[in-house]
């Protein structure tokens, strides 16, 4: 297994701010008359190729708001492996941590049909074959906030837990920040079982991730009922706090004063968001746009998460600024759904401020 040639000495770079683990996939379209039923059938109108992967849509879509991003993932030796590599090339995420294995590449199979709705298969077995080394451990210590999707292998998130763990428990003793934990429970259960990571795992990430976030098929799944979820994680994060309190392995908002982390959000496509902080509880609407691809809108909300939340100025700042976090990643989920697949429509900066003062807002999601 080795680092592929456009991965670049990481001599020569900078520690990234947030470190991305996850696939770095290509996701094959197949424009479809309809999503057929079992037994059924459907005709493609369209069939096309582009760049996905959950790891690999957070990392591109921070890079496009400006923030340093390095990936974590493994990609195959073959053609889809090779494209994947040249195209991370052409973007500003460090992919020194992107390990090239024997395995098939990991791709996924997209049926869309003319309303938008989706169904996706994924095959190829790269991104499974991912181990941590200790290069991808030690940039995790140099990182300002680590994520990790649950289609990562469940080997690869335990280590993850156990790295911060170990993280945290250094900072407390030194005075110093660790890196913030940020986990995407993204696919049903079913989904994940001997793929990705599993129940008692997603359980501790539950207890341990500074941001925690799942989508409206995730969340059901694996609670039971959103209602469930809610109740489960607010219950967790009053826990988290109260066992980090005594044992002073508190998260990183925690020490900067804010009293509202952990915090995680449940996604709901066009109903909006959920957002529970600090064990509170707030809904909020999603911005209405003329959407033409919701794929990976999931991936760009998080990203705008990340960037208002961990990575962004107001990551230690009161409850007030729960809301202009939500709208920030909104609106960056919102503009990528206005354009096809899943990483062209990812926006700058400029374009999410753009989108925002349209709207009254300002460009850091404020009133």
């Amino acid at each position: 297994m080795t680092a592929g040639p456009e991965s670049g000495d990481a001599a020569d770079r900078a520690p990234p701010a947030v470190l991305s683990i996850g696939a770095a996939a290509i996701d094959e379209w197949y424009a479809v008359s309809n999503l057929p039923e079992p037994d059924g059938g459907a005709f493609a109108r369209e069939v096309t190729s582009a760049f996905g992967g959950v790891g690999a849509n957070v990392a591109v879509a921070l890079d496009r708001l400006g923030r340093d991003t390095g990936l974590v993932s493994r990609v195959g030796d073959d053609e889809y492996g090779r494209r994947a590599r040249r195209h991370l090339a052409e973007t500003g995420v460090d992919a020194t941590h992107v390990a090239v294995g024997d395995d098939p590449h990991t791709r996924s199979l997209i049926l869309s049909d003319p309303e938008g709705e989706r169904a996706i298969v994924t095959a190829g077995e790269s991104f499974r074959g991912l181990r941590l080394d200790d290069a991808a451990l030690a940039a995790m210590a140099d990182a300002d906030a680590v994520f990790l999707t649950a289609y990562a292998p469940d080997r690869v998130s335990r280590r993850v837990l156990d790295r911060i763990a170990a993280l945290r428990e250094s900072a407390a003793d030194a005075g110093g920040d660790p890196p913030a934990l940020v986990f995407d429970l993204s696919g049903s259960v079913e989904e994940l079982v001997d793929r990705g990571t599993e129940p008692e795992t997603i359980h501790r990430f539950l207890h341990a991730a500074d941001l925690f976030v799942a989508d409206g098929v995730a969340a059901p799944a694996f609670f039971g009922s959103e209602t469930a979820a809610v109740e489960r994680i607010a219950a967790a994060q009053t826990g988290a706090s109260e066992r980090g309190s005594r044992s002073g392995l508190r998260s990183r908002g925690e020490r900067e004063g804010c009293r509202t982390w952990p915090r995680a959000v449940l996604t709901h496509g066009a109903d909006g968001m959920t957002a529970v902080a600090g064990g509170d509880v707030s809904r909020f609407d999603a911005f209405e746009v003329e959407t033409v691809d919701a794929t990976g809108a999931g991936d760009a909300f998080t990203a705008g998460l990340i960037d208002r939340w961990i990575a962004g100025s107001s990551s230690g700042t009161a409850e007030a600024d729960i809301a202009p976090g939500v709208r920030f990643a909104g609106a960056v989920a919102a503009i990528n759904c206005t354009a096809r697949f899943t990483q062209p429509g990812l926006p700058t900066r400029s374009e999410v401020a753009s989108f925002l003062a349209e709207r009254g807002y300002a460009p850091d999601g404020s009133r």
